[in-house]
């Protein structure tokens, strides 16, 4: 009786879409340089940029905003508020790294968090209170302009009147 021989097994290869085009890296970072100059904020994201876990209610009245924010101080969150756009941003953690430290573990670095609301708010009844690491603000909604007829009434002219008459107390 013969023993098989091992038949070699066919290893395979890491399939790469774009190894057909040899130009495609270059194609990628003009891209990628095109998009950086025509948005320039964009290349301003950093890795390390996070953005905070966001909880959005509508009342009648106003906007109800809460973000988690842990480990945050309030003198390091920003709030800006340009018409209906809304920006939460600022630092969490510590960039000092002590030299004793062998190893970080907690995050630091900024967040930046943006919305579109959907109708107008008054900014100067805004608040925003940051507590136990939770970010409230509240927002209240512009009055709606409410539809009101004006009644039109007529005076008598004071060339109309006869000659010395004055106009009427009841007119």
């Amino acid at each position: 009786m013969t023993v098989p021989g091992r038949r070699r097994r066919y290893t395979p290869r890491r399939w790469d879409p774009f190894a057909g085009f040899p130009g495609f890296d270059d194609l990628f970072d003009q891209m990628n340089r095109m998009l950086s100059s025509a948005f320039p904020d964009v290349a301003k994201i950093s890795v390390n940029s996070w953005s905070p876990p966001v909880d959005i209610q509508e009342t009648d009245n106003e906007y109800l905003i809460e973000a988690d924010l842990p480990g945050v101080r309030p003198d390091d969150v920003t709030i800006d508020l340009q018409g209906r756009e809304l920006r939460i941003g600022g630092e969490y953690g510590t960039a000092e790294q002590e030299e004793s430290e062998q190893q970080r573990l907690r995050r630091t670095g900024r967040f930046d968090y943006r919305l579109t609301l959907p109708g107008e708010v008054s900014s100067e009844s805004c608040t925003a209170d940051l507590e136990h690491g939770v970010l409230r603000l509240r927002l209240p909604k512009v009055a709606p302009s409410v539809r009101r007829r004006i009644p039109v009434h007529t005076r008598p002219q004071i060339d109309q009147l006869p000659s010395g008459a004055a106009p009427s107390a009841t007119e």
